[in-house]
């Protein structure tokens, strides 16, 4: 699904979608396999994307669904993960507390899976008006 979808986020919940992408970069050790997991092509294509989703999310510039889900998964797996993520030192390496990203990503996650519903749906009555 290509359609772009824009999303509104608030300047919290785009720096944890951020500091999702750049922690793999970082403290985080993501391996071949966990980059395509997340739907990226792998651990090259995690950096080359990372890079550019970084640069529309600041920009606010709207995403592919697939963009949004991979920019998601991405922020939950680093965040929860110590063994692949940054774990118990995301609130060290990112300025963001455990509860305070626990609150965005459910935030994240309410917000960005209502909107990807709706591009579904709006794909769909575009299809059935064919």
């Amino acid at each position: 699904m290509n359609e772009l979808v824009a999303i509104e986020l608030t300047d919290d919940e785009r720096a944890v979608l951020s500091r999702g992408l750049g922690e793999w970069g970082g403290p985080a050790d993501c391996t071949e396999e966990l980059a395509v997991a997340m739907g990226f092509q792998g651990l090259a294509g995690l950096y080359e994307d990372g890079r550019r989703l970084q640069a529309a999310l600041s920009a606010g510039e709207p995403l592919s669904v697939p963009d949004w889900r991979r920019l998601l998964v991405s922020a939950e797996i680093v965040f929860a993960s110590d063994v692949f993520g940054s774990g118990i030192d995301w609130s060290i390496t990112t300025g963001f507390s455990d509860e305070e990203t626990i609150r965005i990503l459910r935030r994240l996650q309410r917000g960005i899976a209502s909107a990807l519903r709706g591009a579904l749906h709006r794909r769909e009555d575009r299809a059935a008006d064919r």
